[in-house]
C-alpha cells in the first residue's frame, strides 16, 4: 500500500497517537447535487477546471471548458445521471456514505470516520473540520482510488493538504496513495465477484478500468523509455512504471483473475470513459466489445476494479450503454458485477488496514 510516496506495508497505517482520538478520512471523486443541467454544469466546472484532470495550459483549458464542454455536455450528462439517480440521491454518494457508516461501526467508538468528495459535497474541507471538532489530532487519509493517478489520487491528496494547511484542522495526516495489489483488496473483489459469476455463468470476463490520456501515464515513466514502448510494458511492476496507472490496472487484473481462477483467454482488460480526441490508454472498452462478440463470446461479465463504489461510470456507462452496444454487436447477455460498495469483506479489509493488522 502506498503511503506518503512509499509502499511500506499496511501495518504502518496504525502509527497513530494511542492516547488521542483516531481519525479516518475517506475520499471519493464526487457527484452533482442533483441530476439537473444546472447542478451538473456546476460540478463539471469544478471537476474539469482542475489542472491535474485536464492537464493543458490554463488558457487552453479555460477555452476548452467554456467554449466546448460546458455549453453542450451538462445537458447530456444530466440525462445520464437522471437514468441512475435513486430516491436517496447519487449512487456514488449513497454507496460512499454506507461504507463510511459501516466502517465507523466496525471500528467502534475509538475512531471518527468522515467522508469527503474531491469535487462537490460533502467537501474535503468540511470533512476535515468535522474530524477537528471530534478532537482528532492525527488522521489517516484514504482516497478510495485503488490505482494511483495524479488526476484522482494526486489531486485528492493535494486538496487535503491545501485545506489542512489553510485551516489547521488536523496536526498529522497519514496518506494512502494506492492499494491496487493489496491482498485484502483483491480478496474483496473475489468475494463480490465469485457468487455473481457463478450465478451468471459467463463465457468471458471483461475488467474495464477508467481511462487516462496516454501523456499522463507516460509522465510517470522514470526511465523515459518504458511506458507504452512495448505491448508488454505493463506485464509487471518495475522501477520505471511503479507509479504508472495503467501498470497498476494490469496488476489488479492479474490479482483478481488469479483469485477467481481464470486463465488466459477467459478474460480481457480494457479502459473506458475517455474524453476528447487525444490518445487515451488502450484498449478501449467500446472497441473491445465488438471484437469479443466476433470471437464468439455471448455471455459477458464486466468488472470495474478502478471504482470502489458504483457510480455513473459503472451503472450507466457499462450497465446501460455497454449493454446496449453488446446487443447491437451480437452478444446475448452482459452482466455488470457490482463494485465493492459497502460489502462486508471490503469493510473488514479497510478496518484491518486502519487498525494495522
Amino acid at each position: 500500500m502506498g503511503i506518503a510516496g512509499a509502499r511500506p506495508g499496511v501495518a504502518s497505517l496504525a502509527a497513530m497517537d494511542p492516547d488521542g482520538p483516531k481519525g479516518v478520512l475517506l475520499i471519493n471523486l464526487g457527484t452533482p447535487d442533483s441530476p439537473t443541467t444546472r447542478d451538473v454544469r456546476r460540478y463539471l466546472r469544478e471537476f474539469l477546471s482542475d489542472p491535474r484532470v485536464i492537464d493543458i495550459p490554463a488558457p487552453a483549458r479555460w477555452l476548452l471548458l467554456n467554449a466546448v464542454i460546458l455549453p453542450f455536455r451538462p445537458k447530456r450528462s444530466a440525462a445520464q445521471y437522471a437514468s441512475v439517480w435513486t430516491r436517496e440521491g447519487s449512487p456514488l454518494l449513497v454507496a460512499s456514505r454506507a461504507l463510511r457508516d459501516r466502517l465507523a461501526k466496525e471500528l467502534g467508538d475509538d475512531y471518527a470516520v468522515e467522508l469527503g468528495m474531491r469535487y462537490g459535497s460533502p467537501s474535503i474541507a468540511n470533512a476535515l473540520e468535522r474530524l477537528s471538532q471530534a478532537g482528532v489530532q492525527r488522521a489517516q487519509v484514504f482516497p478510495l482510488f485503488p490505482q494511483y493517478s495524479e488526476a484522482a489520487t494526486g489531486s485528492a491528496l493535494a486538496k487535503v493538504r491545501e485545506e489542512n494547511a489553510a485551516h489547521g484542522f488536523v496536526a498529522k495526516l497519514d496518506t494512502v496513495e494506492d492499494f491496487y495489489d493489496e491482498p485484502g483488496f483483491i480478496a474483496s473483489w473475489a468475494a463480490v465477484a465469485r457468487p455473481e459469476l457463478d450465478a451468471f455463468s459467463p463465457d468471458h470476463v471483461l475488467l474495464s478500468y477508467h481511462g487516462l490520456p496516454e501523456r499522463q501515464v507516460q509522465r510517470t515513466d522514470e526511465s523515459g523509455s518504458h511506458c507504452l514502448a512495448t505491448e508488454s510494458c505493463c506485464s509487471k511492476i518495475v522501477a520505471a512504471n511503479r507509479r504508472c496507472y495503467r501498470a497498476h490496472c494490469f496488476a489488479t487484473t492479474r490479482g483478481i483473475v488469479g483469485a477467481l481462477g481464470l486463465v488466459e483467454g477467459e478474460y480481457t482488460t480494457s479502459f473506458q470513459s475517455r474524453l476528447g480526441r487525444t490518445p487515451w490508454i488502450r484498449p478501449y472498452t467500446d472497441h473491445v466489445l465488438p471484437v469479443l462478440a466476433q470471437n464468439g463470446v455471448r455471455r459477458l461479465a464486466v468488472l470495474c476494479p478502478a471504482f470502489t463504489a458504483d457510480c455513473l461510470e459503472t451503472i450507466e456507462e457499462i450497465g446501460i450503454r455497454a449493454r446496449d452496444q453488446w446487443k447491437e454487436v451480437g452478444g446475448d447477455a452482459i452482466h455488470l458485477v457490482p463494485s465493492l460498495n459497502d460489502h462486508p469483506r471490503w469493510v473488514e479489509t479497510l478496518a484491518g488496514w486502519i487498525r494495522g493488522r
